[in-house]
């Protein structure tokens, strides 16, 4: 029996998965990634001796499979414990479970509206926040946060991503964090994992290397009919099963005389792009936070890590890193970088982060895609496409094959199974 040969279009997370099982199963399988490495989202790059990963990236899974994969890297367990900034104060995350730094009349406000919060059924993620958090709370904090993250207000969006990313409010909660500093754990995880050198991609890479994997290889054609990818370079490869971690509205794009209305249900789908400002300090005194959120709205960055702090590795010693995430609709024009830039540095400097002479470098760095926006008939959107990929026999998979919140180990085993169906 001829062993099936299998195509893999996309080399992150979910397309190294989905290459790996594919051998792994008997199959003659490689994978071809559009850029000069692997690692997608996952994939880390460095400046001057300084690591930094594609956004911020920790490991809290709990499935077991993928724990036996990700375990064999030593790895650094850390407490999940972020914070947020707003108007120079530092309050914990989740800001409602920790009122205390704030003066006693916004408190008292935050407060009272919780208890007079509304009691209808939430029709979208506005009325959502308002439901759990109140008015106050809910258009001060979560609500212009939304805007930030997702580019697009809280109204725009559904409530079928939220799961357990957002902390439920309780009252007992709200009173203590308000009443005295506290330290409670609230977020979904009790630990955060980083490997100890190489970035986010070290749990992956033995896994990489195994893989057969083929780089600066960008598909530019597909023809369902006689099973062929055309590439950027002009070659062709013939495939029996064809995988994909593309996104959505890119892999529509290239399939040669794809149904006009799937094209149109891809080209309708949202996202963000995220814009990087990777910063390196000639000191070791930055704030001892994994991560943190952002709320002053003239700070354009909804979110900042610190590679160094997730791994002393990730800079020279005595030194120390941020990178701030700034997020941005896919249907807006892309953000000027120079402004970016000089944005963020003199946030760092208002935040008392640090001095100009501690700046060694900022550096602004692209990615096209960053999440999936869940805006009103999203999925039934999306169905229209996956449907239509099901029917020419293309597995799609990863978070923007499926179009779903997925973290990177979700993403993974999404690989997993796209080989199992076959």
């Amino acid at each position: 029996m001829k062993v099936k040969n299998v195509v893999i279009l996309g080399g992150g997370i979910a397309g190294i998965s989905a290459c790996y099982h594919a051998q792994k199963g008997g199959f003659d399988a490689k994978c071809y990634e559009a850029n000069e490495k692997p690692g997608g989202l996952v994939a880390n790059f460095s400046i001057n001796g300084f690591r930094f990963d594609n956004a911020v990236h920790l490991s809290f899974t709990k499935d077991e499979y993928v724990r036996n994969i990700f375990d064999k890297t030593e790895y650094i367990s850390h407490k999940p414990d972020a914070y947020c900034i707003d108007r120079g104060l530092w309050l914990k995350h989740p800001i409602q479970n920790n009122l205390f730094p704030l003066p006693i009349d916004e408190k008292v406000a935050h407060i009272k509206s919780f208890i007079e919060r509304p009691s209808f059924e939430p029709e979208n993620y506005a009325e959502w926040l308002e439901h759990q958090y109140g008015y106050s709370i809910a258009s001060k904090y979560p609500k212009s946060y939304t805007q930030k993250y997702w580019g697009v207000d809280a109204s725009e969006l559904s409530t079928s991503w939220v799961g357990n990313r957002m902390r439920r409010a309780e009252i007992d909660e709200i009173l203590q964090g308000a009443l005295e500093k506290r330290d409670d754990n609230h977020y979904y995880a009790n630990e955060m994992r980083y490997p100890k050198q190489g970035g986010y991609f070290e749990f992956i890479r033995e896994m990489a290397e195994k893989s057969n994997i083929e780089c600066n290889k960008k598909a530019i054609n597909i023809n369902i009919n006689d099973k062929t990818v055309t590439f950027f370079d002009g070659t062709k490869v013939i495939y029996s099963e064809l995988i994909s971690s593309l996104p959505l509205p890119a892999l529509c794009s290239i399939i040669q005389s794809c149904p006009i209305e799937v094209v149109n249900a891809a080209n309708s789908l949202l996202w963000t792009t995220v814009d990087l400002v990777s910063i390196g300090f000639n000191k070791a005194d930055i704030p001892p936070y994994l991560w943190f959120y952002i709320y002053d709205e003239d700070n354009l960055a909804a979110r900042a890590y610190s590679p160094s702090w997730k791994s002393k590795n990730n800079a020279p010693e005595g030194k120390s890193s941020l990178q701030f995430e700034i997020y941005n609709l896919s249907t807006k024009d892309k953000l000027e970088p120079n402004t970016l830039v000089e944005n963020i540095k003199s946030k760092l400097l208002e935040m008392n982060i640090c001095s100009e002479d501690d700046i060694l470098f900022a550096q602004h760095k692209h990615l096209p895609f960053g999440n999936v926006v869940f805006d009103h008939g999203m999925e039934a959107r999306r169905k229209i496409v996956l449907d239509y990929l099901n029917s020419v026999n293309i597995k799609s998979c990863g978070r923007f094959g499926e179009w779903d919140y997925l973290w990177s180990d979700q993403s993974f085993i999404s690989g997993k199974k796209a080989v199992k169906s076959i």
